[in-house]
């Protein structure tokens, strides 16, 4: 199913790295700040949801009228994720990387400062500026500096925020808005982001890269265009705003295909499309974004279930959803063992497909299924998930070499964001569609709406497999600790 882009320009290769990958130590030191990075980047994205009704009182706004709090931080990253690969060879990547951090500290304490509505969007736009730098240069430094027989474990311990931080935000900002104040939801950021800055000092090395040449601006402008429309349109179509949101989404592919077009075609583009050419780097890229998609979307689906159709409240609605994370940490100490086992090629066919049979099983959940299968069940799926997530994310740079990885982690960050963004907007889509199907979109959501939901993110993962049949069975053997005949 991957489509290989057009060969780029010869003249278009990223300068090699002034450092050499460190030692294991070293290197595992570095994997956990930036692991620890991202998961203070990854909770604000999510942990505010719960404690909106608060805010909006504190604000004396609608609690609807919040949500572009939340939108305002996701759509700040997702535009500005392109150019931190030219940021990070511009101005090295330990400078990049600590500058990130000390935006998203500061903006932190602006937002628990905030005394209005739009001082608190204000300070979430200048959030997700933070945002955007700190995830793809943090995990750039890890990628530089681990050889390849490290990169597994060093992937491992980097991917966990994007899997634990969906899942633990919500009730996290629920229990510090009841018991404390939503303000401690950012002021808890200020000891971390210090802390942060001061490990990223003494660790990241100070090696540079030659200068990336003039910064792409209408390859910015076209991706972020496409990533503000279809992330915003999706939104809006979760909303029932089907014209304005059709539109936008017609005009984020537009944009889309536009900036693809263009750095093929450009000798030092924004977002280098030289990685594609690599299998084992595509099939993470187009299946990778599918099975990400169900990602954010089961969650979500799963709380509403969990309220509106079982008549729980928030919180025991989230300590059920909290299964998952459980199932996330419990895998860790599989995954390793089961990679070097097993090829890529052959855990993400088997593991995509249990993951996808939960999915499929959540549909089948009622009112009366005894809560410890239900928990069983979360279990099972957070194994799945956290297996299948650290594969793809390790295989996609198994076979890209080092002067490559700058162009390669650009590209992996911004599709990466997309899907997580648009994974809720699909779940809410899917809900819509299945009210528009069965009595109309104006009727309550019943149990049937919440299965064909289910049933539908279920396919959309068993599609993203379908990518994985035409991968080499030695795929990423090299990281795996594997010498493969050839």
């Amino acid at each position: 199913m991957s489509a290989v882009p057009p060969a780029v320009p010869p003249s278009s290769p990223s300068p090699v790295p002034s450092s050499a990958p460190r030692s294991a130590p070293t290197s595992a030191a570095l994997s956990y700040l930036v692991a620890g990075a991202f998961f203070m980047e990854a909770l604000d994205g999510t942990v505010v949801i719960t404690a909106l009704p608060q805010m909006a009182a504190s604000f004396g706004a609608a609690p609807v009228d919040l949500n572009i709090g939340v939108s305002a931080y996701i759509l700040t990253v997702a535009i500005l994720i392109p150019a931190s690969g030219w940021a990070a060879e511009r101005f090295g990547a330990r400078t990049v990387f600590a500058l990130a951090i000390t935006v998203f500290t500061l903006a932190s304490i602006l937002c628990g400062l905030s005394q209005d509505l739009w001082s608190f969007v204000a300070a979430r736009i200048l959030q997700g500026v933070g945002g955007a730098m700190m995830v793809p240069v943090g995990r750039l430094v890890v990628l530089r500096d681990t050889q390849k027989s490290g990169l597994m474990r060093a992937i491992a311990i980097i991917t966990w925020p994007g899997l634990v931080a969906p899942v633990l935000g919500p009730p996290i900002g629920g229990f510090l808005a009841t018991h404390a104040s939503w303000h401690w939801i950012f002021f808890l950021n200020v000891p971390l982001g210090i802390l942060a800055l001061i490990l990223t000092l003494v660790l990241v090395p100070r090696g540079r890269r030659d200068s990336p040449g003039p910064f792409d601006g209408l390859g910015f402008v076209l991706s972020g265009t496409a990533c503000f429309c279809l992330i915003y349109g999706l939104d809006l179509i979760s909303r029932g705003e089907v014209w304005t949101s059709g539109a936008l989404c017609l005009v984020g592919l537009l944009g889309g295909f536009l900036a693809l077009r263009h750095s093929r075609h450009h000798e030092r583009p924004l977002i280098d499309l030289w990685a594609m050419r690599q299998r084992s780097f595509a099939v993470t890229i187009f299946g990778g974004t599918l099975f990400r998609l169900t990602l954010s979307a089961t969650p979500f689906l799963l709380a509403l279930l969990f309220q509106l159709s079982f008549g729980m409240d928030a919180f025991a609605s989230g300590l059920l959803v909290l299964a998952i994370f459980v199932g996330n940490l419990a895998m860790k100490l599989l995954t390793s063992p089961i990679l070097r086992r097993f090829s890529f090629r052959a855990t993400l066919l088997v593991n995509g497909g249990l993951n996808a049979l939960t999915i499929f099983a959540c549909a089948l959940l009622d009112a009366a299924t005894p809560t410890a299968v239900i928990l069983g069940l979360l279990f099972v799926s957070g194994l799945t998930r956290s297996l299948q997530f650290t594969a793809l994310n390790t295989l996609a740079f198994a076979d890209v070499p080092q002067e490559r990885m700058t162009g390669a982690n650009t590209l992996a960050n911004v599709a990466q964001r997309m899907s997580g963004a648009l994974g809720v907007a699909c779940g809410a889509v899917a809900l819509r569609l299945a009210g528009a199907i069965g009595e109309g979109a104006a009727t309550p959501l019943e149990l049937a709406d919440f299965r064909f939901a289910f049933v539908l993110i279920g396919v959309i993962s068993l599609l993203g497999l379908l990518d994985v049949i035409g991968l080499r069975r030695d795929a990423g053997d090299e990281v795996r600790g594997v010498i493969a005949a050839r």
